[in-house]
């Protein structure tokens, strides 16, 4: 970060506020950060707080102080010269109106305008409410700005400003720092105490990715089903990381409420048997397959076609027979081409290395992520994961971090391998 010049652009959403933290560490890394406001995002964070977080002065208007008009054409243009001038434009938080205008090429305030004039990356960061992100013209502006060659940094899940739980936080300092490091290619010497491993943005392209994510359900009958408490959480912020950089990514789901990333291709499931089939049938033709679902190991041997009724049973008890459902990652790892990576999750509640390493074994997989999902803070349907990293050579413990941290560090080692 040393040198490098940085604009932050800040719009309009609660979560203004935390840019503050990541103009500070920006500048605390070496950067020059000229922070660049919306009206909107002036409602929430004063100039006055960037200006002496930044050391530099904050761009809030597209017309510059008559004062300072005649001091050159930078001065004068301040669009052109903080175009020019950036390394890289980071925009976060990016709301909903700025993501719309910026895909549709609109140049009526400053934030957007110096967006079209500069050759510089430039990185969204998308934060609001869980429904206005879902809502199909955000998800159409933002799979927009990705094709015209804009770098999205998804949002996190979470508890909500607004008192819902969904995605469309704005991400950590750590990621958005981690973001921009990568784009500017921060050498071995140069990284910053990040809690997560930066592998250049682009590291996976050319690379096609299957991840699998989120629960199955096994129906008892058309009312009923077996399942487990899975979210999908961690599945979908590994195919949101590899999207981000670069990798074509297929995300095979279960049943989940989570908004698909974007640039990814998202194939729906119910049942462990639909999962298999979607998984073996596109796994063929990947470099990198990550099973990070929880697929159920059992289903019903014979589901009833109506509705169960305790009135028609002929004891109290209700018996139910249950069979395995099939292996998909032994298939998978059974067919493994040379080039291909094949990496499977063990969520367990007891002696998690230990089973994990007869996984690695058996499954004959080249790694196997391990987390003990009896943890309050990791595992099933939390923001946070404690991993373990086990292949034939190591086995590493990992802190407890968000679950994208934990995605960034696992392709990284993906990576590592492939290289």
């Amino acid at each position: 970060m040393q040198g490098k010049t940085i604009v932050l652009g800040v719009s309009g959403g609660i979560a203004a506020y935390k840019a503050c933290e990541l103009a500070s560490r920006l500048t605390q890394a070496g950067a020059t950060v000229h922070v660049v406001m919306t009206a909107s995002a002036q409602r929430f964070v004063t100039p006055l707080t960037f200006q002496a977080l930044t050391h530099q002065p904050v761009h809030t208007s597209l017309w510059p102080a008559p004062e300072n008009a005649q001091t050159g054409v930078y001065a004068a243009m301040p669009h052109i010269g903080l175009a020019d001038r950036a390394d890289v434009i980071l925009i976060a938080p990016a709301s909903a109106n700025t993501i719309a205008r910026l895909a549709h090429g609109m140049a009526d305030d400053l934030l957007s305008t110096l967006v079209l004039a500069t050759h510089a990356p430039v990185l969204i960061s998308p934060a609001m409410n869980p429904t206005m992100l879902a809502h199909p013209a955000t998800q159409d502006n933002l799979a927009r700005l990705g094709q015209l060659g804009y770098q999205i940094i998804d949002p996190e899940t979470g508890h909500m400003a607004c008192e819902h739980v969904g995605t469309g936080r704005l991400p950590t300092t750590e990621i958005l720092m981690g973001a921009l490091q990568a784009v500017l290619g921060a050498t071995e010497t140069q990284k910053l105490d990040l809690a997560c491993d930066v592998t250049p943005a682009r590291s996976l392209a050319g690379k096609k990715v299957l991840i699998t994510g989120g629960p199955t359900r096994e129906p008892l009958d058309p009312v009923r089903y077996i399942s487990n408490r899975s979210s999908g959480k961690m599945g979908y912020s590994l195919a949101a990381e590899a999207a981000s950089r670069g990798a074509e990514v297929i995300l095979v789901s279960g049943p989940s409420q989570l908004p698909t990333p974007t640039s990814v291709q998202r194939i729906d499931v119910t049942t462990t048997d639909e999962m298999f089939a979607a998984v073996t049938q596109h796994a063929p033709t990947c470099d990198i397959i990550i099973a990070a679902a929880a697929p159920a190991d059992f289903k019903p041997a014979t589901p009833t076609s109506q509705k169960i009724k305790k009135r028609t049973l002929p004891t109290a008890n209700l018996k139910i027979e249950l069979v395995p459902t099939p292996d998909i990652i032994e298939a998978v790892a059974r067919h493994k081409k040379p080039h291909q990576v094949v990496v499977a999750f063990a969520a367990e509640t007891q002696d998690v290395v230990a089973e994990a390493q007869h996984k690695l074994t058996t499954k004959a997989v080249d790694a196997v992520v391990a987390n003990d999902v009896s943890q309050h803070d990791a595992g099933f349907d939390v923001e946070t994961n404690r991993v373990t990293w086990i292949t034939k050579d190591t086995t590493e413990e990992w802190p407890l971090l968000n679950k994208r941290e934990v995605a960034a560090r696992i392709l990284s080692k993906i990576i590592n391998h492939l290289e």
